[in-house]
């Protein structure tokens, strides 16, 4: 209770206890404060996640394309001569193979 005044103790009393009741419910009001920014921080790193996996999604789609692009644009003959050559990597193993059928037919 307050000292003597020309005011009602009734009044001071209630005006007290409004602050007393202010002061109180400070803690759990900054902890609500804290909680609505961390669900606020978290759904801006969802978001900027979903649009870091479509910019992915898009520039791996362009790859493929150019990928496709330049395989269809390659000349064909060119093509078949580089995969015959690609083909043809064992050469001593295939003269070695075709000797020994020739032995084989003496």
């Amino acid at each position: 209770m307050a000292f003597p005044t020309s005011v009602n103790n009734q009044i001071t009393d209630a005006v007290t206890q409004s602050n007393v009741k202010v002061v109180a419910e400070a803690p759990a009001m900054a902890m609500g404060s804290v909680y609505q920014t961390m669900a606020h921080s978290t759904g801006i790193l969802f978001e900027n996640a979903v649009a870091s996996q479509q910019q992915l999604n898009t520039l791996a789609l362009a790859a493929s394309n150019q990928g496709v692009m330049q395989i269809y644009s390659l000349d064909t003959t060119a093509a078949a001569g580089a995969t015959e050559k690609i083909a043809q990597t064992g050469i001593a193993d295939n003269l070695t193979s075709l000797l020994t059928v020739l032995n084989a037919f003496k």
